[in-house]
């Protein structure tokens, strides 16, 4: 039997900057590069992915969609996506990206196979005097009573009937107790502006200038333990945090509160962004995993 991953806690967001592909020139490669990070926040669980502009004075509206519509194109469950995605040139190569798999991301499309209590993504494609019928990825839509929404909206049910005529009722993502996904945020703010305004409890900046993970791993862990929303940022292809935040006038060391190098004694020039994102989060993964809540 397979035991669904349960949610993370502390809550755990990622902050990635806006220009992360600007360093390859093809769609193709982009989207790649897009699909193997949206699979590294499903694969530890992340709540939240905040993409930030980070360079000052630039409009970056071109690069900050062509990540938030990839990453939520992929989090979307397939049987939704022809409804809520209309033809966009951002996601040309689309059919490249690898599924997730995750929980909200179901392979049952019947409705004999539904289970009182389970929890679905749906759209609402009509509504009448009844109440709302939302789209769940079964052989046709299923009445929510009594709920009066526009059509075309998103909305997380729960199962309350099954058989012939099953029903639902909306539901709170905070209440599901599986890992639900993650939500994709985009921030006007620059990154400096964006961690003193939103309101974490710890924010870990990742840098090669940082100090070493396992050197702090025990006190790190104590942190993790009393936080409950966590945010781990991440810089460009072309400059670090610390360069980031220094352009905004401000040292990094101000406003995180632990700079951490998760790949000691890199044997290439430069590490990538995705390649730093599974290394950290890999890491920060076992460290809570090594004290469940």
């Amino acid at each position: 039997m397979i035991i669904n991953p349960p949610r993370r806690h502390p809550n755990l967001s990622v902050a990635i900057p806006a220009s992360l592909v600007t360093d390859i020139p093809h769609l193709r490669e982009k989207t790649a590069k897009i699909g193997f990070l949206g699979r590294a926040l499903a694969i530890f669980r992340i709540e939240e992915v905040i993409i930030y502009p980070d360079q000052l004075g630039e409009d970056q509206k071109r690069e900050i969609n062509l990540l938030s519509t990839i990453l939520s194109y992929m989090e979307t469950p397939q049987y939704l996506r022809k409804q809520l995605f209309k033809i966009r040139p951002e996601l040309r190569y689309a059919g490249t990206l690898p599924p997730l798999r995750t929980p909200h991301h179901p392979l049952r499309n019947r409705m004999r196979d539904l289970k009182p209590g389970e929890h679905r993504e749906s759209i609402v494609r009509s509504l009448d005097k009844r109440g709302a019928y939302v789209e769940i990825g079964v052989e046709r839509p299923i009445l929510v009573p009594r709920l009066q929404v526009p059509v075309g909206t998103r909305l997380t049910v729960r199962i309350t009937k099954t058989g012939k005529h099953p029903k639902a009722v909306p539901a709170e993502r905070n209440e599901i107790g599986d890992y639900w996904g993650y939500r994709v945020t985009v921030s006007k703010e620059p990154f400096v502006r964006m961690v003193k305004t939103e309101s974490f409890d710890l924010v870990i900046a990742t840098s090669r200038r940082g100090t070493g993970f396992t050197s702090m791993s025990d006190e790190l862990k104590e942190k993790l333990k009393r936080s409950e929303r966590i945010l781990v940022a991440f810089g460009a292809p072309t400059q670090g945090l610390y360069e980031i935040a220094e352009r905004e006038g401000v040292k990094l060391d101000s406003i995180a509160d632990y700079v951490i190098n998760s790949i000691p004694n890199q044997a290439t020039e430069t590490v990538r962004t995705e390649e730093a994102i599974y290394a950290t989060l890999s890491l920060l993964n076992v460290l809570a995993e090594r004290h469940p809540s």
